[in-house]
């Protein structure tokens, strides 16, 4: 730490700890007190059930959590490739054309994700793209929303490559192609595993694009989560949020892993 007093360093925590707490960690503790609950006393949930979890975990619950896994994984992949790509091809381009694929990408982040919805919606409900209630609608506004996080993590990882891997190869007479497989992909491995895992988590939390164009045969955890609140069942959505929270960071988990290992390539 940057302080090194001993009294620094312990108003340095409580001040952490004030902050923390209340805004971070007690709200998150209190969703996880309430799909163990029964009902509300004063400020806190009480009692003691589990069946809010047999409610979460039954064949709709199920299936909106297999709606957002695929969702999450194949927008994620698609962020991740489009990402990478403009990342790489901006690199080569001046200062100037740099900025533009950066605002470019940026644009959908920008904007609230409602508008990036409504404008997917208007864009691809009208022949020769007609892709309104479908799941592919969904997985593109999906796409539109985390690719300017992979681009931008992407961007900051070939910023600090050193070109001395690449004009080594390049030196040997290694052609560009072989160059960028064998040499400067796998040094931004590390960087497109965190962009991936990044992706997904956003993804999976999606909830204001994904309820102007989800279909009904397609309905992603999120949604689900609000539908059980908005019809009085908080102690029900508490607890699909709860699994909504664990397998993102059961994914995530895995990510990391992979991302260290990459490292320590």
């Amino acid at each position: 730490m940057l302080v090194h007093s001993r009294k620094g360093r312990w108003a340095v925590w409580t001040g952490f700890l004030l902050v923390f707490v209340p805004v971070f960690a007690l709200p998150l503790l209190v969703i996880v007190a309430a799909s163990f609950a029964t009902h509300w006393s004063s400020a806190f949930p009480s009692g003691f059930t589990t069946a809010n979890y047999a409610a979460a975990t039954r064949s709709e619950a199920l299936r909106a959590l297999t709606t957002s896994l695929v969702t999450a994984l194949a927008a994620s992949a698609l962020a991740l490739a489009l990402g990478t790509w403009a990342a790489l091809a901006a690199a080569g381009l001046r200062e100037r054309g740099r900025r533009i694929v950066d605002a470019l990408f940026m644009l959908p982040v920008a904007v609230p994700s409602v508008v990036v919805g409504l404008a997917v919606l208007v864009a691809f409900s009208r022949p020769p793209f007609l892709l309104n209630g479908t799941s592919t609608i969904v997985v593109l506004a999906h796409t539109v929303l985390v690719t300017a996080f992979a681009h931008q993590s992407v961007s900051a990882a070939i910023v600090r490559l050193d070109p001395a891997y690449e004009q080594a190869a390049a030196s040997l007479g290694a052609r560009p192609r072989y160059v960028l497989w064998r040499v400067k992909l796998p040094l931004l491995l590390p960087s497109l595993t965190g962009a991936a895992g990044l992706c997904f988590a956003l993804s999976m939390g999606e909830l204001s694009a994904t309820m102007m164009l989800y279909p009904p045969d397609w309905t992603p955890l999120p949604v689900h989560v609000f539908t059980a609140t908005d019809r009085g069942r908080l102690f029900t959505g508490s607890a699909v949020a709860v699994v909504l929270m664990a397998v993102t960071l059961l994914v995530l988990l895995a990510v990391s892993r992979i991302r260290t290992r990459a490292s320590y390539r």
